[in-house]
């Protein structure tokens, strides 16, 4: 007897049921575990996998690139996903999921710490193993990183703060250029800075140093937005900060010490991906620490209601000033982490689009969210990079992609989502029972 149009949808209902509710039944230790089995099978077999299906070398984003330059190899690449990605994710994921779920709840029950260490191992093992086996993964994943923590604190100031700032590319341009002069002018033999202060062998020691240096600079030109911007009331911030990235630009491309409208290179090889991922892990554990702090209230409260906060004796204008410093250091931070990356800096990469880029980010993640901005950033990155093949016709597709989110999603993917470490990292069992981190045998 054939199925009914009722009994059709009621069945194809259930089954999406069952799948989401087995999806929910694996804790992020068994997602991140099948995860690393994928990619230690792309290790043992992707290149003899990749030759036998005709792709002559390993797909770079997971054939999305390779798709869109060749389309006749879309069976060949789908077939390479499937067995290297896919499969081993969710068999993995799947048989594990009860074992895995009772080691999540006892390492949450003996220390929050110990379990947020073994989760961030694994998934920097993750990146690191699927990294190693192209440059061009390597260099993705670094600027992926960096793009998060330059959307996490942009979100401080447009989402928590519900200001709109455009002087975020200014505030990464100064921090590039004053990390990048520092770690020049002590650890590098320059025909302009002459030869090099300290021993270039302590240069991976003090890279942090120069690092907060361009934090701190990027604070203090902040400074010079804040102050005025501040006195004033509705859209004048945007105007200002966009006027104030301009006046960056054009400055360093009247430098000629560092190059001007050329550029700056000769940047030491300092930014390695352990680097960037312990940079990244440490500005989103402080950057969710500060929003969901008293300060970070009270920045909600501003947004809400400035008059109401100050009625409540909020400093409203400290708690302000205190979040456009602290957004301005982290972009400044994130700056010289991609002057380090790239090892050449050019005035022009800090300008307009580089806003659209951040703002399309923050936007499509969502705002007022920490795991939010995470999830733009990522997403909007890898998505920006496979549509690398179509040239000028991806300026096409992300804004119309955008439009849509904005349609149907106006608060973004993750808006308004709290980020808790605890809760994304105990099983859902546990939530189920109230939180008990004793997992039963």
């Amino acid at each position: 007897m054939e199925m009914t149009s009722a009994s059709a949808t009621g069945y194809r209902a259930g089954l999406s049921w069952k799948t989401r509710r087995l999806l929910g039944r694996v804790s992020l230790l068994g997602w991140l575990s099948g995860a690393l089995a994928a990619v230690i099978v792309e290790h043992l077999l992707g290149r003899g996998l990749a030759l036998r299906l005709g792709l002559g070398s390993i797909p770079l984003l997971f054939g999305v690139t390779d798709i869109l330059r060749q389309p006749l190899m879309i069976p060949s690449t789908s077939v390479y996903v499937l067995l290297v990605y896919l499969l081993p994710i969710a068999l993995v994921a799947s048989v594990t999921a009860p074992a895995l779920n009772r080691v999540a709840g006892r390492l949450l029950g003996m220390s929050t710490w110990l379990s947020i260490i073994t989760h961030l191992a694994i998934a920097y093992t993750v990146l690191d193993l699927w990294c190693a086996l192209n440059d061009y993964r390597l260099l993705i994943v670094k600027l992926m990183l960096v793009a998060v923590m330059i959307t996490l604190s942009l979100n401080i100031v447009n989402g928590y703060m519900g200001e709109f700032c455009c002087s975020h590319p200014g505030f990464m341009a100064l921090g590039a250029y004053s990390s990048s002069v520092f770690t020049v002018l002590f650890f590098v033999d320059d025909d302009v800075f002459g030869a090099a202060l300290l021993p270039p062998a302590l240069a991976p020691f003090l890279f942090p140093l120069a690092l907060l240096a361009g934090g701190l600079v990027a604070a203090a030109g902040a400074l010079a937005v804040a102050i005025p911007s501040f006195r004033t009331r509705g859209d004048y911030l945007a105007v200002i900060s966009l006027a104030f990235t301009f006046i960056v630009k054009s400055f360093i491309e009247n430098l000629e010490i560092i190059g001007g409208p050329r550029g700056f290179m000769s940047q030491p090889d300092l930014a390695s991906l352990p680097v960037v991922f312990a940079w990244t892990v440490i500005c989103m554990a402080v950057i969710n620490n500060y929003v969901r702090s008293t300060l970070g209230k009270a920045l909600n409260a501003v947004r809400d209601d400035e008059t109401a906060a100050n009625a409540m004796t909020v400093d409203t204008r400290h708690t302000k000033m205190t979040a456009f410093l602290f957004s301005a250091f982290w972009a400044g931070v994130a700056g010289g982490l991609f002057a380090h990356i790239m090892r050449y800096v050019n005035p022009a990469t800090f300008g307009v689009q580089k806003l659209a880029e951040v703002l399309a980010m923050l936007y499509f993640g969502g705002l007022n969210s920490v795991i939010g901005s995470v999830v733009g950033a990522v997403g909007f990155t890898l998505f920006s990079e496979a549509l690398r093949p179509l040239e000028i016709y991806k300026w096409v597709i992300i804004p119309v992609l955008l439009i849509l989110i904005m349609m149907f999603r106006p608060t973004g993917l993750l808006g308004f989502r709290d980020f808790d470490v605890r809760k994304t990292l105990s099983p859902r069992d546990i939530r189920e029972r109230g939180g008990r981190t004793v997992a039963s045998g």
